[in-house]
Protein backbone atom coordinates (compact mmCIF):
# COMPACT_ATOMS: atom_id res chain seq x y z
CA UNK A 1 0.00 0.00 0.00
CA UNK A 2 1.68 3.48 -0.85
CA UNK A 3 1.83 6.36 1.42
CA UNK A 4 -0.27 8.89 0.54
CA UNK A 5 0.93 12.86 0.13
CA UNK A 6 -0.24 16.70 -0.45
CA UNK A 7 1.65 19.57 -1.48
CA UNK A 8 2.73 22.28 0.44
CA UNK A 9 3.83 25.63 -0.71
CA UNK A 10 6.88 26.83 1.67
CA UNK A 11 8.79 30.06 1.96
CA UNK A 12 12.84 30.17 2.91
CA UNK A 13 12.43 31.22 6.49
CA UNK A 14 16.23 32.66 5.60
CA UNK A 15 15.16 34.88 2.72
CA UNK A 16 11.64 35.94 2.84
CA UNK A 17 12.18 37.21 -0.32
CA UNK A 18 12.69 34.26 -1.98
CA UNK A 19 10.48 32.97 -4.19
CA UNK A 20 8.54 30.06 -2.44
CA UNK A 21 8.65 25.77 -3.33
CA UNK A 22 6.25 23.50 -3.37
CA UNK A 23 7.32 20.40 -1.19
CA UNK A 24 5.75 17.13 -1.07
CA UNK A 25 4.63 15.99 2.64
CA UNK A 26 2.88 12.86 3.63
CA UNK A 27 -0.16 12.58 4.65
CA UNK A 28 -0.80 10.57 8.34
CA UNK A 29 -3.66 7.62 8.26
CA UNK A 30 -4.18 7.87 11.95
CA UNK A 31 -2.90 7.14 15.32
CA UNK A 32 -2.01 3.44 16.65
CA UNK A 33 -2.26 3.62 20.64
CA UNK A 34 -0.04 1.75 23.12
CA UNK A 35 -3.53 -0.57 23.34
CA UNK A 36 -3.93 -1.17 19.97
CA UNK A 37 -0.30 -2.35 19.34
CA UNK A 38 -0.70 -4.68 22.79
CA UNK A 39 -4.08 -5.76 21.61
CA UNK A 40 -2.15 -6.59 17.79
CA UNK A 41 1.19 -8.42 19.51
CA UNK A 42 -1.31 -10.34 21.67
CA UNK A 43 -3.37 -11.87 18.83
CA UNK A 44 -0.13 -12.66 16.85
CA UNK A 45 0.84 -14.33 19.54
CA UNK A 46 0.18 -16.63 22.51
CA UNK A 47 0.26 -13.77 25.32
CA UNK A 48 -2.74 -12.21 26.52
CA UNK A 49 -3.20 -8.62 26.47
CA UNK A 50 -2.92 -7.53 29.66
CA UNK A 51 0.73 -9.18 29.61
CA UNK A 52 1.45 -7.39 26.27
CA UNK A 53 0.44 -4.09 27.79
CA UNK A 54 2.46 -4.70 31.52
CA UNK A 55 5.71 -5.33 29.34
CA UNK A 56 4.80 -2.34 27.13
CA UNK A 57 4.80 0.34 29.95
CA UNK A 58 7.25 -1.39 31.56
CA UNK A 59 9.64 -0.33 28.15
CA UNK A 60 7.70 2.92 28.46
CA UNK A 61 9.31 3.18 31.95
CA UNK A 62 12.62 1.77 30.99
CA UNK A 63 13.78 4.00 28.53
CA UNK A 64 13.51 7.68 29.77
CA UNK A 65 15.22 5.62 33.52
CA UNK A 66 17.85 4.60 31.20
CA UNK A 67 18.79 7.67 29.20
CA UNK A 68 18.79 9.36 32.29
CA UNK A 69 21.20 7.27 34.12
CA UNK A 70 23.34 8.21 30.63
CA UNK A 71 22.76 4.91 28.90
CA UNK A 72 22.17 4.59 24.95
CA UNK A 73 19.13 2.18 25.07
CA UNK A 74 19.54 -0.27 22.21
CA UNK A 75 16.05 -2.33 21.21
CA UNK A 76 17.41 -5.00 18.55
CA UNK A 77 15.61 -3.84 15.04
CA UNK A 78 14.08 -0.95 16.16
CA UNK A 79 16.70 1.09 16.88
CA UNK A 80 18.52 3.20 19.62
CA UNK A 81 17.48 5.98 22.16
CA UNK A 82 19.95 8.64 23.56
CA UNK A 83 20.69 12.18 25.11
CA UNK A 84 21.32 14.36 22.78
CA UNK A 85 22.27 18.27 23.89
CA UNK A 86 22.77 21.58 22.08
CA UNK A 87 25.53 23.59 23.79
CA UNK A 88 26.89 27.26 23.35
CA UNK A 89 30.75 27.01 22.23
CA UNK A 90 33.13 28.65 24.39
CA UNK A 91 36.70 29.95 23.50
CA UNK A 92 38.75 27.42 25.53
CA UNK A 93 37.96 23.97 27.26
CA UNK A 94 38.49 25.35 30.82
CA UNK A 95 35.58 27.68 29.96
CA UNK A 96 32.71 24.43 29.18
CA UNK A 97 30.74 24.06 32.14
CA UNK A 98 26.88 22.26 32.53
CA UNK A 99 26.01 25.71 32.27
CA UNK A 100 27.33 25.65 28.59
CA UNK A 101 24.32 23.04 27.90
CA UNK A 102 21.27 24.73 26.61
CA UNK A 103 19.32 21.67 25.23
CA UNK A 104 18.23 18.71 25.95
CA UNK A 105 16.35 16.11 23.47
CA UNK A 106 16.33 12.03 22.97
CA UNK A 107 17.46 10.90 19.95
CA UNK A 108 16.47 7.98 18.34
CA UNK A 109 18.02 6.06 15.62
CA UNK A 110 16.34 3.18 13.68
CA UNK A 111 17.52 0.09 13.32
CA UNK A 112 17.56 -2.35 10.12
CA UNK A 113 13.48 -3.18 10.53
CA UNK A 114 12.49 0.06 10.03
CA UNK A 115 15.02 0.86 7.65
CA UNK A 116 14.57 -2.04 5.24
CA UNK A 117 10.46 -0.97 6.09
CA UNK A 118 11.09 2.48 5.11
CA UNK A 119 13.70 2.11 2.04
CA UNK A 120 10.06 -0.16 0.37
CA UNK A 121 7.59 2.35 0.92
CA UNK A 122 6.19 3.85 -2.35
CA UNK A 123 4.20 7.16 -2.32
CA UNK A 124 0.99 8.38 -3.93
CA UNK A 125 -0.03 11.87 -4.40
CA UNK A 126 -3.30 12.70 -2.10
CA UNK A 127 -6.33 14.00 -4.08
Amino acid sequence: MAIKFNVQEIGNPQDAAAPKKFYARPVSSGEITLEDLASDISHASSINEADVMAVLYSLVREIPRNISQGYIVRLGGLGSFRLGTGSIGSDTAEDVTAANIHRKRVLFQNGMRIKKAIADLTFRKSE
